[in-house]
């Protein structure tokens, strides 16, 4: 069988695919490592039972407070079980919360927002119990919210979202009182649209891209939010692993030991980090005035 034979069109179009990636590369390049250092850490965290070497919770005194080394990559802490095993699974909780928080911030703050954006008395409503809980910094929030119950995963981001859900109902709310006046929501009007429909049709897919954007940055604010919790003895139960309650359970023999905050702090980091940047790269993507300079 003959081999194809590239034609000068085919080479052309080639090159001309490589320039325009190279040119997306170099126009979002902040969207590009956040996406890839996130689904790095999403997969290592994803593959905990497969990659993890030990058990989490199995304690080992006469291995206690060991360096990193080929059997304990990360070393070990004061009780004995392997950093490294314990940071794999304790990125599961981090991610769970991130996402979780992300979307229950993100449902309920468009419903609220939009409810608020097309209606007087729902406005006066919303925003004055919305304002109320901004008055309250999201840390302490939290903190009663987890008081009121039995700690657990679950307990953590219900706490962690409703301080959330103010800034995303905020935002929504704006982007409502802008819409409500363009031509063509008063257009639907004009014609006899049904309120539901105009906001499902109209206004909805116009809020998405700011949307999207602040979802990024509830669920880094999540991340880092569960491992406060969590270093204060008030977040997820301490048999489960979490970035949180390592660093707290490292920080007195972190003289003797730095390793056991050292990488759990740098996995926390990182995660943050890709998710930051995730967000900045889709806030520049979805840009409309950006749209036309790729």
């Amino acid at each position: 069988m003959s081999n194809p034979v590239l034609t000068p069109s085919d080479i052309g179009e080639g090159a001309r695919r490589r320039a325009l990636r190279w040119r997306w590369f170099r126009k979002y390049p902040m969207l590009i490592f956040g996406a890839l250092l996130l689904i790095i850490v999403s997969l290592l965290s994803l593959a905990a039972p497969w990659v993890a070497t030990h058990d989490v919770i199995a304690i080992n005194p006469l291995a206690r407070l060991k360096p990193p080394s080929d059997a304990h990559w990360f070393g070990t802490d004061a009780l004995g079980r392997d950093v490294f095993s314990r940071a794999v699974w304790g990125g599961r909780v981090s991610l769970v919360v991130a996402l979780s928080v992300a979307a229950l911030a993100t449902v309920i703050g468009v419903v609220l927002g939009l409810a608020a954006g097309f209606n007087r008395w729902a406005d006066t409503i919303i925003m004055r119990i919305m304002d109320g809980m901004m008055a309250i910094p999201d840390i302490l929030l939290a903190i009663a919210l987890v008081a009121i119950v039995r700690p657990s995963l679950t307990t953590v981001i219900v706490a962690i979202t409703v301080p959330q859900v103010p800034r995303m109902v905020r935002l929504v709310r704006s982007l409502a009182l802008m819409l409500r006046e363009q031509l063509f929501v008063e257009a639907a009007h004009a014609i006899g649209t049904r309120l539901p429909t105009i906001l499902w049709r109209h206004v909805l897919p116009n809020t998405l891209a700011p949307v999207v954007v602040q979802a990024t940055f509830i669920a880094a604010s999540a991340v880092l939010t569960e491992a406060v919790l969590s270093f204060l003895g008030v977040g997820v139960p301490a048999q489960i692993p979490s970035w949180g309650n390592m660093i707290a359970d490292g920080r007195n023999v972190v003289a003797l030991a730095p390793h056991i905050i050292l990488f759990p702090g740098l996995l926390l980091a990182l995660t943050v980090l890709s998710i930051n940047s995730l967000g900045d790269g889709l806030r520049d993507l979805l840009d409309p005035r950006l749209a036309n300079q790729l």
